[in-house]
């Protein structure tokens, strides 16, 4: 009988994948064991510790180029970069949970107990205001898929990535309380087109397998140099493509971006719009440049109209919009668009520049929606635009902090948005795409008109009698509120050191 040899396992450079998948399997068994009355208390930091310590343990391992796990995961400058951003924009995310119940209109730390039993109507209000406490290993499991996406080497690891980071997002779209049909509705509509994206990357990747016999990104990449165009490896390399840009969001593949956007609770949308767009360009960057580097003639054609075609529906579509959580889908579908003319640089430059653009991104981005769950109505939060107008007069700090996320997402200098763009239409045009760069360019401009719009309507439009009112956040949302506002605004006027962290993580290893 032929010995069956385990494959060798770096166990310190997974150590930040370990500390995440350990938090998230701790937290299921909170859940079974722990008296609800300590539950949350305990899976806030139980998730937060898994969530920091992986960053520390991305930290403690820079300057890492090892393939680990029989070949299969990769640790090097660009996964342990963009880990430790999933990681950070996490743990910032459970803080959001924390302070308030993902029912909108509802206190966290409303307990059931607190309601007195006796009748139907009580037993009902208990339930309505329980505490969902098991969003937090959900976000742990989803935040383990998404680390284990930008280091997955293979093409098997990466589509058990992708559903492990899927299945999650899925439950926790559709856990809001107060617009319940709303909010299964998103989640039952992002499942269905999920699993056509799965399959048509499983698909992909059995077409890729046969046209070079090996699911390794690196033998794939050998393989590719040697065959060229082959019908069957370019079928499978845009089947993948296809699979992969769904979850970045990607037009046309972005049918489930608005309606999941405003259908989940808002924190739920915070942690998918800055977190799960990270995750899904690190595995662009990583198919693309190592298993398809050598026949990058072969996809820069398909990336450059998926570019275009992201950054028009984004921008366009953007402006006939009425309620802010979905104007922010249509914005993330454009920047997605921005984000791929960074991956056509096919070099070191594009490959930082988009690094630091997802970084760039997913903090404003969590700010902004951090800000969403402080303006509320009677139905929760109140996204709809009418309802921000005169917004400075009712809350002029609320106001300013949201003015200073809209110009950075339109890309403003003194923020990081400007130079998130900057760096990556620098790299377009240094790969001769510049007609590209003008594209983006116009999208931008007009893209800003919708953010401007919001703005204007903040401080120059008379407030309704009934408007909504402004929430004091709690200490977990000023944290979070805090950080991300002094990053955009440090990666704005000082982004050398994170320029040139990661220009020296740009290295790939496969």
């Amino acid at each position: 009988m032929p010995d069956i040899q385990a494959p060798d396992l770096s166990f310190a450079a997974l150590a930040p994948l370990l500390f995440v998948l350990g938090a998230a399997a701790a937290g299921v068994l909170v859940e079974a064991f722990v008296p609800r009355a300590a539950r949350h208390r305990t899976q806030v930091a139980l998730a937060l510790v898994g969530m920091l310590g992986a960053l520390v343990g991305t930290v403690l391992l820079a300057g890492t180029q090892e393939v680990t796990a029989a070949g299969a995961l990769a640790v090097d400058g660009p996964a342990l970069f963009l880990q430790g951003t999933i990681a950070a924009l996490g743990a910032l995310s459970v803080l959001l949970f924390s302070e308030r119940a993902l029912d909108p209109a509802r206190s966290a730390f409303v307990a059931a107990a607190a309601v007195p039993a006796g009748t139907v109507r009580d037993r009902e209000l208990a339930t309505s205001t329980r505490v969902q406490t098991e969003v937090y290993p959900l976000a742990s499991f989803a935040v383990g898929g998404m680390m284990l996406f930008t280091a997955a080497n293979d093409l098997l690891v990466m589509f058990v990535a992708l559903e492990v980071l899927s299945l999650p997002l899925y439950l926790m779209a559709g856990l809001a309380r107060r617009r319940r049909l709303l909010s299964q509705e998103a989640a039952v509509k992002y499942f269905l087109l999920g699993a056509f994206a799965s399959a048509f990357f499983l698909y992909g990747l059995a077409l890729v397998y046969g046209a070079t016999g090996s699911i390794r990104l690196s033998d794939i990449g050998a393989a590719s140099g040697r065959t060229g165009s082959e019908p069957l490896l370019l079928l499978g390399l845009g089947l993948l493509v296809v699979g992969l840009m769904f979850k970045a969001g990607v037009a046309p593949f972005h049918s489930w971006t608005p309606d999941v956007y405003q259908g989940a609770p808002t924190a739920v949308t915070a942690f998918m719009a800055s977190a799960t767009k990270v995750a899904a360009f690190g595995a662009v960057l990583r198919l693309l440049y190592v298993g398809f580097g050598d026949a990058a003639d072969t996809w820069r054609p398909l990336v450059y109209t998926l570019a275009i075609v992201s950054m028009v529906v984004g921008a366009v579509l953007g402006l006939t919009q009425t309620d802010l959580k979905r104007m922010l889908a249509y914005s993330s579908i454009a920047h997605a668009g921005f984000l791929l003319t960074g991956v056509l640089g096919v070099d070191g430059s594009g490959l930082a520049a988009t690094m630091f653009y997802l970084l760039a991104y997913g903090l404003t981005t969590l700010g902004a929606f951090g800000l969403l769950t402080l303006v509320r109505d009677g139905d929760g939060e109140a996204s709809a635009l009418s309802g921000w107008a005169g917004l400075a007069q009712r809350s002029p700090v609320v106001a300013a902090l949201m003015t200073f996320f809209l110009l950075a997402l339109a890309g403003l200098p003194l923020t990081s948005g400007f130079t998130g763009k900057f760096a990556v239409f620098r790299a377009t045009i240094e790969a001769g795409a510049w007609p590209l760069a003008v594209v983006a360019l116009v999208a931008s401009a007009v893209a800003a008109f919708f953010y401007l719009r919001v703005v204007v309507l903040m401080y120059f439009a008379e407030p309704a009698a009934d408007g909504p009112t402004v929430g004091v956040p709690g200490l977990p949302t000023t944290v979070v509120l805090a950080v991300t506002a002094a990053a955009t605004l440090l990666l704005g006027l000082l982004p050398g050191t994170v320029l040139d962290l990661a220009r020296s993580a740009a290295v790939l290893v496969g």
